[in-house]
């Protein structure tokens, strides 16, 4: 396994100082007072938090990996372009203004922070997906077909594999993102711990503000830390090993 470099250590050591530093300015300002008195309130907008980044998460999935496979086939390599600025649209354009201008069709409320972050997730996903697949040596491919593998055999024994790491990593970063940008939500009404900074802001209330902006970080941390896992068991030992040694 490859060690980590001093300048790694120091930049996590960092990390870990800055999110010690701000809890104990949070505990200071009492919003662990704030939580610990209003729990089941807290845990109702953590859910909805929660709620909303999976909903969208998921969505951006299911249509960013097939959209992905999609344009790297051959005969529909040259609707790439026209993909891509689609779903970089999402990430030029910013979340607020994303959400107003949704909101004009659908309305106030969650269905309109679901498609602004679903709207938000499609590029990271999408541009890994291609990446990861395009990533696949010619010698891999080349040995399938003389194998005799079908094109779909190819795509899920072979492909898929070997561009795990790429994609794992776009939906990693864009899940980490929409629980940053999820607490957008509570501006149209879409709920979750945006409620609390946003009222804390308006209040001058920093404690009520990092009531709402603790939990976000540390859920965006687990999730971080829990998708990392996962893709220690679903990824090809043989890849694993390669990542691990460049």
């Amino acid at each position: 396994m490859k060690k980590k470099s001093k300048a790694e250590w120091i930049i996590r050591i960092l990390l870990y100082l800055l999110i010690l530093a701000l809890v104990i300015y949070a505990a200071k300002n009492g919003s662990f007072t704030y939580i610990e008195e209003n729990t089941s309130a807290v845990m109702y907008l953590l859910g909805q938090h929660i709620t909303l980044v999976a909903i969208s998460s998921l969505a951006a999935i299911c249509v960013a990996v097939p959209l992905g496979v999609f344009v790297t086939r051959p005969q529909f390599r040259k609707y790439e372009f026209i993909v891509l600025n689609f779903a970089n649209i999402g990430q030029t354009v910013p979340s607020i203004a994303i959400l107003a201008l949704v909101m004009t069709y659908l309305g106030i409320g969650w269905q309109t922070a679901v498609f602004g972050l679903w709207f938000t997730s499609l590029l990271p996903i999408l541009r890994n997906t291609i990446a990861g697949i395009d990533s696949v040596h010619p010698a891999i491919m080349d040995a399938g077909k003389g194998m005799g593998m079908t094109q779909k055999q190819i795509l899920w024994k072979l492909e898929f594999p070997n561009a795990s790491y790429a994609i794992l990593a776009g939906i990693r970063t864009a899940i980490v993102i929409n629980v940053g940008t999820a607490a957008l939500a509570f501006l149209i009404g879409g709920g979750g711990l945006g409620d609390l900074i946003f009222s804390g802001i308006a209040l001058y209330d920093t404690g009520l503000m990092l009531a709402g902006a603790i939990p976000v970080i540390l859920l965006a941390i687990i999730i971080d830390f829990m998708i990392g896992i996962f893709e220690k068991v679903i990824m090809p030992k043989g890849l694993q090993h390669k990542i691990e040694t460049i």
